[in-house]
């Protein structure tokens, strides 16, 4: 009898330090999961990262947000205005095509007044590589290509640059975040984008997105001396099919020439139905109406 106590005895020795440990064990997990779930509940960019991937961040996140979009048409106004204040109007109708492999396509075409009507820009973005561009000119019936060295040139007169209007993929960049601050009562991030075309008109660009929708309300261009050139202001947003956020007006001064560029936007139409060879072909520059 006395032998079979010693071993009920260590049996239920035995019992007791297991269920300790799974207690412990169980305490462990538990802390753990506590963790997790407190990381996955905030933004990635706010647990830990370094400068430049928190940048890089907030932008895939702004890409993600804007995929899936499928093509689009809008119409819209340009306002030219030079120093003195006097001002041009142009009326423009801009399609883009979403390329999911690659960058998007994007035409631009100019309406009015009547000695640029039939005016056309089209552009092949890409993620990896300069985009390819081609200005059509009808007075001349040729369509000219714009290469790499020109793409930090105006537009047709305006404050834009061809470059300022190429797809703006999230490989064309580096980033880097800078601060969270608040410009015009709006929450932001500001992060620093450096392109990566050696052959950019801009050494960085530092831009403004507002904290909820990611949203770009204001970006700053600094040229190849590391002056400021440019500030460009992204306003009225309006939502579209409930999910892509797109601006009403943007406002580009240049502030070493005083000359301003204005763009206000129509309502986009989503789903129209363009085709990548019959709308975005160079043969078609000299059909587009």
């Amino acid at each position: 009898m006395r032998i079979q106590r010693k071993r009920l005895t260590s049996t239920v020795d035995c019992s007791s330090r297991w269920r300790r440990t799974v207690y412990v064990l169980r305490s462990i997990l538990l802390v753990h999961l506590a963790a997790v779930w407190a990381l996955s509940s905030v933004p990635s960019w706010a647990s830990g990262l370094s400068p430049e991937a928190r940048g890089t961040e907030i932008f895939a996140q702004r890409e993600a947000r804007n995929e899936g979009y499928g093509d689009y048409q809008v119409d819209l106004t340009m306002v030219l205005r030079n120093a003195l204040g006097d001002s041009s109007h142009r009326e423009l109708r801009i399609q883009q095509l979403e390329v999911p492999e690659d960058g998007d396509k994007l035409l631009i075409v100019f309406e009015t007044p009547k000695v640029i009507k039939g005016t056309a820009l089209l552009s092949y973005g890409h993620k990896l590589e300069p985009d390819d561009q081609w200005l059509y000119l009808p007075a001349m019936k040729r369509v000219k290509r714009i290469t790499s060295r020109n793409k930090s040139g105006p537009f047709l007169g305006s404050e834009f640059a061809f470059e300022d209007l190429a797809s703006q993929e999230l490989e064309k960049y580096r980033y880097r975040y800078l601060r969270d601050e608040t410009l015009d009562g709006v929450a932001c991030h500001v992060v620093e984008r450096y392109p990566n075309d050696v052959y950019s008109g801009y050494t960085r660009q530092v831009v403004w997105l507002d904290q909820a929708e990611l949203r770009i309300v204001q970006i700053h261009y600094y040229d190849r001396k590391e002056s400021h050139l440019k500030t460009l202001r992204l306003e009225d947003y309006r939502l579209y099919a409930d999910r892509f956020w797109k601006p009403s007006t943007m406002f580009m001064e240049n502030l070493q020439t005083r000359k301003s560029t204005e763009l206000t936007w129509g309502d986009y139409t989503f789903g129209v139905g363009l085709v990548d060879e019959r709308d975005f072909s160079t043969n078609s520059l000299k059909r587009v109406q």
